[in-house]
């Protein structure tokens, strides 16, 4: 008990990073969102005509993006869900940099009934991790 008590912080650190480390395991499933791999969103892209969404900024984008990858920018998404609409009973992949703003749009995409939406585990940093291609 001395010990606990004598190392209050690093106990601290200990529980904390734990937790953090349960949210990012139990986030998305907590949240009902659908998160996929790089193999797994290949599958969709090539065997299910999955439409690739990316929820970066213009400039992220021009830097390099998912082959036929459509931008709608997470900050226009809620504006611009209607353009999707023809893809709402096909698998959508959502894409960003490092995987939290897809999160985000495939939640949101779910809430308007997109059932289909997954978000890409690790973003574009994943996909480059695994020696996938992007476009220009």
């Amino acid at each position: 008990m001395q010990y606990l008590e004598s190392n209050y912080l690093m106990v601290i650190v200990f529980i904390g990073s734990g937790l953090m480390l349960l949210w990012s395991y139990f986030g998305g499933r907590i949240q009902g969102i659908n998160e996929v791999g790089t193999v797994a969103a290949l599958q969709l892209i090539n065997h299910k005509d999955a439409v690739v969404v990316d929820v970066r900024e213009q400039d992220e984008f021009n830097n390099g993006h998912l082959l036929n990858a459509k931008l709608i920018p997470l900050g226009t998404l809620k504006g611009r869900i209607d353009e999707l609409e023809k893809y709402r009973e096909h698998p959508i992949v959502v894409v960003c940099q490092s995987g939290s703003r897809s999160r985000i749009a495939a939640a949101q995409l779910k809430n308007k009934g997109f059932t289909q939406a997954h978000s890409l585990v690790g973003g574009v940093v994943a996909w480059l991790k695994a020696d996938l291609p992007l476009e220009k």
